[in-house]
């Protein structure tokens, strides 16, 4: 029986990496495929390659995750080397979880200049957090949880100015927190819980404009919480803020310190909040009557403290969204409002003596029968009492009433209760859970990737291959806005290992419900083709936002690239050809072998990679849309220049009016001119048409493309384009060809690579 060695048996990660590769060796070597970053092929910088030397000679590699780092240093950046991802020979990212790893960190970590991102986290890594981090100006996500960490935070990590998430929960940290680490501007998630950590909150963490994020529990600090918690607003930098068009603190948990004084006066004005748990400290004074102004709340924990006064009325406008509720072992007193008493039970208010009305065992005294009045006449007084004296049977008749009526009302309430909590479970989850939990989606949809909860909640379902970032990387992402349309809004996200990615943020009110949108999500998470946009992942909000994450493609979209380009930028003839065959080749796929119609293809939604091949985007997309939202999606395409004319009547789109969306864009390659930019009050193709008619045939194409088709088969290609472009463009749609043949006029006119050797790319997506 194999047995782990007695070193690994002291430290938990070491014995869950070895129990990986013992009991799971396929499992294991997945694991270690995926930590083979793709490299970028180049070199190595020197100074790179010796702090890398460095770290790898002072941490102790027990199961030779860090054999690859080889003594040459030629492979380092060409994605050998294990957890190592470089950009243009300089390393940017270190990811070695789980990797059993023990020793010390090097402080020659700081020669990695340009280094964003520093993953070691559940490994038995010990001594000081290295000072040379604050050398790093890139640097923007430091993991180091659960750990063997130990003395202070060096105050030099103030000097990131990108950082963006720092992690040390869990390790064996002591001193105080630097208030230097808030000098970024964009710090979002600070976790230094569970750790020795003593001393004061700095007010300058607490007033951090940034932070989303802040966990403090179970350490040593003291002394008051800073009145400094409504800080102002930060710029927009991140995808969140984007969305959200704010950073205001989400979760606060100060648990399990000693913290004393009051509640601060400026809580309350943190409307985002979530989650505030200040449980297991001696803060004393009374709870904020403005507590019950926090829409959002979720979990509200102020147990074990030294609160006095009474429980505010208005915490009882909260019963719809908070989850979780504890004031218990304080010195509370008075009433509990009783719809926090229905909801929550006894355990949240035990433990104070001089509180009453939550339970049967603490019922509130009752209140004293008013004395007869002064003026009354003993006539009246003797009236009174005999009206007041019942028979055995009407005695037994009201009790019979009274215990029937509670029975009703009990099961009524049981019933409301079960109703709410069924509608709770189908929204973002307990707001007091930080940790997330993966799961396979199993709905027939293939082997997507679920990443629910997380920081703030919501649900990220990745549907292609293994995650490559959370929920929360996703919101802390930097954002910039790349271009609006009737769907919603997209935008370039930076993650924080400096990998691009394109968001879409679909607008609210015009989504199919959660039910609907998930499983037409995942059929469109299953189409691969070298010439459609593929959908990596999407990610549901708490409040409902839907975002959709795909490939960044770097030379934006067609219409930008014909349309926008600087002066002096020809675009050859073969590059022309290439986008229409290569958006035939995808519009014939989505139609031949999905049997899905695109209904918005323009020349702004077909995007170009590095090599301008081009990528259908938003296929599909009317699928996880209410009928209202495409009725305005067709009227858009038709304001553009792209809507067939037969949709102004029939108002749904079909395979053919795809093709005369295709055709438009033919003639915007060939003519250079976008299809809203014409004259005489005519659209592109009737433009086209006129002047063909009046066979001045050689006035419709770009003059960039005559000064090389003068004579000869480059002129012949040129005018057997036009003529299936304005074939597809027909205002007949029985007239029209199909996609497949559309592709295979184009290959007949000017011949060049097969849909089978680019279909063959399909595998590498």
């Amino acid at each position: 029986m194999l047995r782990p060695a007695p070193a690994a048996a002291k430290h938990p990660a070491m014995l869950r990496a070895l129990l990986l590769l013992l009991l799971f060796p396929p499992l294991a070597a997945a694991a270690h495929h995926h930590l083979h970053a793709a490299g970028d092929g180049v070199v190595i910088s020197q100074a790179d390659y010796q702090g890398l030397q460095a770290i790898k000679h002072d941490l102790f590699d027990p199961y030779g995750f860090l054999r690859s780092w080889n003594d040459t240093g030629l492979a380092a950046c060409s994605g050998a080397w294990a957890g190592i991802k470089c950009v243009q020979g300089n390393v940017v990212a270190i990811t070695l979880p789980w990797r059993g790893l023990a020793g010390r960190l090097s402080e020659r970590i700081g020669q990695l200049t340009q280094l964003r991102r520093l993953s070691l986290h559940d490994n038995a890594v010990a001594g000081p957090i290295p000072t040379s981090l604050g050398f790093l100006p890139d640097l923007r996500g430091v993991y180091l949880f659960n750990n063997r960490f130990s003395a202070a935070i060096p105050a030099s990590i103030g000097n990131c100015v990108a950082l963006q998430s720092f992690d040390a929960s869990n390790n064996l940290l002591t001193g105080a927190v630097p208030p230097s680490v808030a000098n970024s501007t964009r710090l979002m998630r600070l976790n230094l819980s569970h750790n020795s950590i003593s001393g004061d909150i700095p007010p300058e963490v607490a007033s951090s404009p940034s932070l989303v994020f802040l966990d403090l529990s179970h350490n040593k600090l003291s002394g008051h919480i800073p009145d400094a918690f409504a800080g102002s607003k930060a710029p927009s930098t991140s995808l969140k803020e984007a969305i959200t068009g704010s950073y205001r603190l989400v979760f606060l948990d100060l648990s399990h310190n000693s913290l004393d004084g009051p509640i601060p006066d400026s809580l309350p004005g943190l409307s985002k909040l979530q989650v505030v748990d200040l449980a297991g400290n001696k803060i004393n004074g009374t709870i904020p009557e403005k507590l019950g102004s926090l829409a959002d709340l979720k979990t509200l924990d102020l147990s074990g403290n030294a609160l006095t006064g009474e429980i505010p009325t208005s915490l009882s406008n909260l019963t719809t969204t908070l989850q979780a509720f504890n004031v218990s072992n304080n010195n509370l007193s008075g009433v509990v409002p009783a719809s926090l008493a229905q909801k929550f039970g006894p355990s949240s208010f035990a433990g104070n003596i001089q509180l009453c009305g939550y339970s049967a065992s603490a019922p509130c005294p009752a209140a004293p029968s008013p004395a007869p009045s002064a003026t009354a006449s003993p006539a009246q007084v003797v009236g009174t009492a005999r009206r007041r004296r019942f028979s055995p049977k009407e005695f037994a008749l009201i009790i019979v009433g009274i215990v029937v009526g509670a029975l009703i009302l009990l099961a009524f309430c049981c019933l409301l209760l079960c109703f709410l909590t069924t509608k709770k479970g189908s929204g973002a989850g307990s707001g007091k859970q930080t940790t997330t939990t993966t799961k396979k989606a199993g709905d027939g949809g293939g082997a997507a990737e679920v990443e629910s909860g997380g920081e703030v909640g919501g649900k990220l379902v990745h549907l292609d291959g293994p995650m490559a970032f959370t929920a929360d990387d996703l919101l802390c992402a930097t954002a910039e806005i790349m271009g609006k349309s009737t769907y919603g809004t997209v935008y370039k996200a930076t993650l924080e290992d400096g990998s691009l990615v394109a968001v879409k943020r679909l607008r609210e009110k015009i989504t199919k419900g959660h039910k609907d949108f998930e499983a037409e999500a995942a059929v469109l998470g299953k189409i691969r083709h070298p010439n459609l946009l593929p959908l990596r992942a999407y990610y549901l909000g708490p409040k409902g936002e839907k975002l959709l994450v795909l490939d960044l493609m770097p030379n934006g979209s067609l219409s930008a690239f014909l349309h926008g380009r600087a002066p002096n930028t020809p675009i050859n003839w073969e590059t022309r050809m290439t986008i229409a065959k290569g958006t035939a080749r995808g519009l014939a796929f989505l139609h031949d072998d999905v049997s899905i119609v695109h209904g918005n293809l323009t020349s702004s939604n077909v995007l170009l990679d590095d090599n301008t091949n081009p990528k259908i985007a938003d296929f599909g997309l009317s699928r996880l849309m209410t009928p209202a939202a495409n009725s305005s999606v067709l009227a858009a395409a038709g304001a553009l220049g792209y809507r067939a004319p037969e949709l102004s009547k029939l108002k749904k789109a079909s395979a053919k009016t795809d093709v005369y969306s295709l055709g438009v864009i033919i003639l915007e390659l060939l003519t250079g001119k976008p299809p809203a930019d014409t004259t005489d009050g005519m659209d592109l193709p009737q433009w086209v048409a006129s002047i063909v008619k009046e066979e001045w045939t050689s006035e419709v194409f770009d003059l960039e493309l005559m000064r090389g088709a003068d004579a000869g088969p480059a002129g012949d290609e040129l005018v057997d384009t036009l003529k299936l472009a304005l074939h597809c463009v027909d205002p007949s749609p029985s007239v029209r060809p199909d996609a497949r043949e559309v592709l295979r006029q184009l290959e007949q006119i000017r011949p060049g690579p097969s849909e089978e050797d680019s279909a063959g790319h399909v595998a590498n997506e």
